[in-house]
């Protein structure tokens, strides 16, 4: 999947974890194979109220950002980046200075690394088949299939397969949740499966610099203006959005994601599947953007990329003891960004709190401390 590391969220606490968690990344850029070419957001009027206050509540945090507001505005400060931009009708623009991209499987090793120089020892090829669990629900032993193994703590951070350890812990599959304003909606399904639509053209990333040579930040752009492919051809008339950015080779990105429902077969591991009309849309989307892109569907590539998530109720993560000794980081799909949440687990294991897990616990469901929603069209927003 993309790699995108941004602080752009509507929820307070989504952007005080975000905050963090790109000072971890800041922190060893080269062993993380991490970009820090920031983050644009751009979008249609709609969106101008929700950018805004996530912009104000960066200043607040001491995040750096700048605000642009009116078609003009936005257009000069893109047009100040990227000579070529040319997309109209977008009235809002966020740049964050800070964040970007990172390469995932680098960034895994880098993380291995670390561990193992801290003293972990990490050991693959082990499949988790069950827990014992003691008479107060706290887990005696990790069953796997090369045998038991005692534990006295247990973190379950296994991203998308998360609703397979939830059930051999004997954790419900559906959630009572309670609105801010009191109304009780109960028994909904605790998962929600969705499948990320990416895709790559064959585009030299040394191109994709910004008029002073810099690498390019991370791009997402929602527009409610009409789309059309480099023949003129219709390919929208609804709002549509994507998002983009370098990669190692080529130029990689995505737009909105397919929902798959509350069940799903995750082995093996799907990537590559996204709608039909993805590359033209995408591609369209691209030159409409910046006219470097133009004529670049014929250079669309059939890599694998994107992948599944498995999203909480409310989509957002849930860090949280569900057992007595058992800590589980359900990252809804937000994981691979949220390098800081390892740290902060650590410190929740050795007896402190962690101001920045705390709004993620999952009685939040059953209190109605739900984190505001945005009117963004993608779930992980």
């Amino acid at each position: 999947a993309c790699g995108v590391i941004r602080n752009n969220y509507f929820q307070p606490a989504m952007a005080e974890l975000m905050a963090a968690c790109v000072e971890v990344w800041e922190s060893d850029p080269d062993a993380f194979r991490y970009h820090g070419s920031g983050y644009v957001a751009l979008g249609p009027p709609a969106q101008a109220g929700d950018l805004a206050e996530v912009h104000e509540r960066q200043q607040r945090i001491g995040y750096p950002s700048d605000l642009y507001v009116g078609e003009d505005e936005v257009a000069a400060h893109m047009r100040s980046l990227f000579s070529d931009w040319r997309a109209p009708g977008l009235t809002v623009c966020l740049h964050e200075r800070a964040g970007g991209y990172a390469f995932n499987r680098g960034s895994m090793l880098g993380l291995a690394d670390k561990a193992r120089a801290a003293g972990a020892e990490i050991v693959s090829g082990v499949e988790v088949t069950g827990f014992d669990l003691d008479e107060s629900g706290a887990a005696t032993a990790v069953r796997t299939n090369h045998g038991a193994i005692e534990v006295e703590q247990v973190v379950v951070a296994v991203g998308p397969w998360i609703a397979s350890l939830w059930g051999m812990l004997g954790l419900p599959d559906r959630v009572d949740v309670r609105q801010p304003d009191g109304s009780l909606h109960p028994g909904r399904p605790m998962w929600t499966y969705w499948y990320l639509q990416e895709g790559e053209i064959d585009f030299d990333p040394g191109r994709f610099v910004t008029n002073d040579g810099r690498l390019s930040p991370v791009l997402h752009v929602d527009s409610d203006r009409p789309l059309r492919d480099d023949d003129g051809r219709p390919i929208t008339g609804d709002p549509w959005g994507i998002y983009v950015k370098p990669d190692r080779r080529t130029v990689q990105g995505g737009a909105q994601p397919l929902r798959l429902g509350h069940a799903f077969a995750l082995d093996p591991y799907p990537t590559g599947s996204v709608e039909p009309g993805f590359s033209d849309m995408w591609c369209a989307a691209l030159s409409h953007c910046l006219a470097r892109f133009e004529g670049c569907r014929a250079r669309y590539l059939q890599e694998r990329s994107g992948g599944v998530g498995a999203f909480t109720v409310d989509n957002f993560p849930v860090f949280d003891y569900m057992r007595p000794n058992v800590f589980v980081a359900a990252d809804s799909n937000h994981g691979y960004k949220m390098i800081a949440v390892g740290r902060e687990i650590a410190r929740v294991l050795r007896g402190e709190h962690s101001s920045l897990l705390h709004p993620f616990r999952y009685e939040r469901f059953s209190a109605g401390e739900l984190h505001p929603v945005s009117h963004s069209p993608y779930p992980w927003s």
